[in-house]
């Protein structure tokens, strides 16, 4: 079809282009708008991301009070303690991802070959075996089984921390200073001991190599695909140990007592287990009981979507009754990312820090414990124990008082001494080659999640009734509150009053533009750029459209107009554009700029519920909620239009706020669950450093298409360059197909439309421009060509 062609920009607004960022002198925003004077600051997006970091750093401060804790269940009349803790249980098992069904008949197998016999090693008292076990899916345990020579007594699973392995704490290769090898001692004392192998931190086999390696651990690599599938590594790893105590408790001969014991992440595993089974025994928390609330320095791999909300290590400790709890309170594993990279390697690596955990920290969050108005589960823990160290004594894990204490519970109150002679070694395992099985196995259980995602978000987002478009807004409401509650995360609406203030910064012969700048919560502001056309006559209210910039941009980077700068060439100051064209122009900023330290942001946000598009979504309550006070604006046609990250804002906003007429993203419209988990795609996330993109179970819920039927009936664009390397115009298509056919079951074919252009991730303005002139009922300028 014939198009428009755009003229150069007149030089008038390259020179004045230049004085942005310079306000000439102050004059109030045109109609009467109420406004005060803005003063001028040197960088407004550094200080919104700022007041960000307070405002989530009181959010996270408040969540450890119980009375800011949804206790719902617990007011249910008629429900009983055990099914209070049991709701309490499945909560927390959501949370964790730890939903994979386990086999139906439990097993454990000796591994081992011709030239490879399973028994590794032989003491006096106890035999050690390489073993796996199915756990779920296609997905197995490994690790070792030491057997006592005489019948068992109890069994007692023991868990390494990450950077150890089960020989360690099987006494059969050297272990770090300050710990014991736990898993021997409990096998000399008479215990069955079962040691499982943990995905470890280092980074060996973490990227395709006919792709790029990267510098993520392997705990990180096999969280990133995970998490967006609805799982956690820590829910993975809880579940390979929930399938191991299923195969114990079907050992013939009599119900044993049951334990167990974990340092580190191990730790942080056994301490979930109590929560989660009731029928534990007893419990070793070693080096990981604390308080939770900078889980965001964390490794990413830690990251927990929404536990804050309701668990700290104290709650946990609570839902651990009847069984014991024995904390001891040693130094923890020390570890930082991103470490020294390989050579060649990419350097994507979320920064995360382990750090010695101090004994009056644990003894904090025991204290919480055992507080009496802690009311999580509704009654009073079962037995917790805190083991301090002694002054100048050993601390780390396995101290004698921790071993003894465990065995004590189990009911082993008398112990043989310990054995006379070595533990002889007989076969040498390779413990990288079962690393890198164990590593294999969970990335291809998310990529078998992933093939089942489309199929799972069909079944989602059934609505119920039939194709018609007068009532498909409200059909869709559930699934609206749905996806801004469980994966954007939901805030109150914004409480602070507007207080709009405003600078002029240039007035040209078209159009002038105000910096703008209004709060919304404490700490928490918008900011943006309003361009008014000239033309506008009294009375007339005129259509919006709200154009929204990408990662590391600023509402500046929209209008520049340097040919030679990279953001007129991406941007094509299609704002200057649209207000030439008679449109009022907002320019708003959103605060996915400033590297870490935005990406921060969402680490802090995650185990709140939250994220940082919780925050957008605040921000952009209050802009539509101030442009529908402007005496020249009319409220009922405020369209968006953004590109790259304001492509992804382009879904995700106008799907969750109705004040958004029409919506028009650019250079990001894709079929998301491919392009955030395939380890098959040079631009998948599990590639880049942008760690912030990963969500919760979004992949099973909503992809592009689904948010696009929250945003309609109303009218809905897709613009796509055929060079864009950000997704493949094949998934792309077969993305926008699901949102064409929705459009065309409803009635409503014309109020969507996807067009292809000759270029990369840029504006193309063409096809875009004449669907928002169309939607938003505003003529097309003369000489404009359909």
């Amino acid at each position: 079809m014939a198009i428009f062609a755009r003229p150069f920009l007149p030089l008038w607004l390259v020179t004045v282009g230049c004085l942005l960022g310079q306000a000439v002198p102050s004059e109030a925003l045109p109609g009467g708008a109420p406004s005060t004077p803005l003063p001028d600051h040197p960088d407004r997006s550094a200080e919104m991301v700022a007041g960000l970091h307070r405002f989530f750093d009181r959010l996270t401060a408040a969540s450890v009070d119980p009375s800011e804790r949804d206790r719902t269940e617990q007011a249910k009349a008629g429900m009983t303690t055990d099914q209070v803790r049991d709701r309490w249980r499945q909560h927390l098992r959501t949370l964790l991802g730890a939903v994979d069904p386990l086999p139906a008949v439990p097993d454990l197998a000796f591994v081992g070959g011709p030239d490879r016999p399973a028994q590794v090693a032989t003491g006096p008292v106890f035999t050690a075996h390489a073993v796996a076990w199915p756990a779920f899916a296609r997905v197995h345990g490994e690790g070792l089984l030491l057997r006592p020579a005489l019948a068992p007594r109890a069994r007692v699973i023991v868990l390494p921390d990450a950077t150890q392995t089960p020989e360690q704490l099987a006494g059969l290769s050297e272990l770090g200073a300050g710990h014991v090898p736990v898993a021997r001692q409990l096998a000399e004392a008479g215990c069955e001991v079962l040691v499982p192998t943990l995905i470890d931190r280092e980074s060996t086999f973490s990227g395709n190599p006919a792709i790029a390696m990267t510098d993520q651990s392997h705990r990180e690599w096999v969280w990133r695909p995970n998490f967006e599938a609805g799982r956690t590594l820590t829910g993975l790893e809880v579940r390979k140990v929930e399938a191991a105590l299923a195969w114990f408790r079907t050992r013939p001969g009599p119900a044993l007592p049951i334990g167990v014991a974990g340092y580190g992440d191990g730790g942080r595993l056994a301490l979930f287990l109590a929560a989660l089974d009731p029928s534990l025994t007893a419990t070793v928390v070693s080096g990981a009981f604390q308080s939770r609330q900078d889980l965001w320095r964390e490794p990413i791999d830690r990251n927990i979507h929404g536990l804050l909300k309701a668990w700290g290590d104290a709650e946990l400790a609570r839902l651990a009754a009847p069984g014991a709890l024995i904390i001891e309170a040693s130094d923890g594993p020390t570890w930082s990312s991103p470490g020294p990279a390989l050579p060649g390697r990419k350097k994507t690596a979320a920064p995360g820090v382990l750090a010695p955990a101090q004994p009056a920290a644990a003894r904090l969050e025991y204290d919480r414990a055992r507080a009496p108005g802690l009311t999580q589960a509704g009654t009073p823990p079962g037995p917790i124990i805190l083991l301090e160290p002694r002054p100048g004594g050993p601390r780390g894990f396995g101290s004698t008082d921790a071993c003894n204490r465990l065995l004590d519970a189990l009911g082993l109150t008398s112990r043989p001494p310990p054995p006379e002679g070595p533990v002889q070694v007989t076969v040498t395992t390779d413990t990288q080659a079962r690393q890198q099985r164990q590593f294999e196995e969970l990335l291809l259980h998310a990529e078998t999640l992933l093939h089942g995602s489309e199929d799972a978000r069909a079944a989602f987002n059934q609505r119920p009734g039939s194709g018609d478009a007068t009532t498909w807004a409200e059909r869709s409401e559930n699934l609206r509150e749905t996806f801004w509650r469980d994966h954007v995360g939901r805030l109150p609406d914004p409480s602070l009053p507007m207080n709009p203030r405003s600078r002029l910064l240039e007035r040209g012969p078209h159009y002038a533009a105000w910096e703008v700048v209004l709060d919304v919560w404490p700490d928490v502001f918008t900011w943006g750029i309003l361009l008014v056309p000239n033309s506008i006559k009294g009375g007339e209210r005129r259509p919006v459209v709200v154009c929204q910039h990408g990662l590391e941009g600023t509402p500046f980077s929209l209008l520049d107009t340097n040919p030679k700068s990279k953001d007129a060439q991406v941007y094509k100051a299609f704002p200057r554009q649209l207000a030439e064209r008679g449109f009022v122009c907002y320019v708003p900023h959103n605060p996915y700029r400033g590297g870490e330290s935005f990406r921060q942001l969402q680490r802090k946000a995650n185990p709140l519920g939250l994220t940082l598009f919780s925050v957008v979504v605040g921000q952009h309550q209050r802009q539509l909620e101030w442009l529908g006070t402007l005496p020249f604006v009319d409220a009922s046609r405020i369209g968006f239009y953004g590109l790259s990250y304001g492509g992804l804002s382009a879904l995700r906003l106008p799907a969750l706020l109705p004040g958004y007429a029409v919506s028009v993203c650019s250079g990001a419209f894709n079929t998301w669950s491919w392009k955030i988990m395939s380890r098959d795609y040079p631009n998948a996330y599990v590639f880049t450093h942008e760690y912030e993109q990963f969500s919760f179970n979004l992949a099973n819920r909503f992809g592009n298409a689904d948010l696009a039927a929250l945003i309609a009936p109303r009218p809905f664009m897709v613009e796509r360059g055929h060079q864009d390397p950000v997704g493949r115009d094949e998934w792309v298509s077969h993305e926008y197909a699901k949102v064409r056919r929705l459009y065309s079951d409803l009635g409503i074919p014309e109020r969507t439309e996807m067009e292809f252009f000759p270029g990369r991730h840029e504006i193309h303005g063409v096809g875009t421009f004449a669907f928002l002139h169309r939607h938003l009922r505003w003529p097309e300028p003369a000489g404009a060509k359909p």
